[in-house]
């Protein structure tokens, strides 16, 4: 006998709602920092002379930068749920542009599914989220999928 289920027709109707935007600068020096951080040693990410000898004309931010600016759970997209513990269930991350220092990007998130299984220490709550980040020119430069799950 399974339990009941948690998701309820209010959280159901959230599907596809997006929250507020959110809007950041890339800053040159937080780049720099992130590629160090991380031990990237291209120097697409870290020197600026030889980047500009390089492909995109300046340094650019690596692939996992956004994941410094990520949003977690914006309140507008919140769902209340009887789980007190969450872990990360995993990211799916496209990318469509370079990101430079000085871009201006706006984040904003989309509740995409929510859907509930049993797990070896009971039922969960599986919260499926978009991230889509656009440019100063309103193109997308990455999207973000994520998937939280609550027990």
């Amino acid at each position: 006998m399974s339990a009941p289920g948690v998701i309820t027709q209010e959280m159901r109707d959230r599907i596809g709602t997006e929250s507020e935007p959110y809007t950041f600068e890339v800053e040159k020096g937080d780049v720099v920092r992130y590629a160090k951080a991380i031990g990237e040693g291209d120097p697409r990410f870290t020197d600026e002379a030889a980047a500009r000898l390089m492909r995109y004309g300046g340094i650019v931010a690596p692939p996992t930068y956004l994941i410094v600016m990520r949003i977690l759970e914006p309140h507008d997209v919140k769902l209340r749920g009887p789980y007190a513990r969450s872990v990360d269930g995993g990211s799916h991350w496209r990318y469509f542009e370079p990101i430079r220092p000085g871009d201006r990007l706006t984040a904003r998130v989309k509740l995409v599914d929510l859907y509930e299984r049993e797990g070896s220490l009971g039922p969960m709550l599986f919260v499926i989220t978009e991230i889509t980040y656009r440019n100063q020119f309103g193109r997308v430069v990455a999207t973000q999928r994520d998937t939280a799950i609550r027990y």
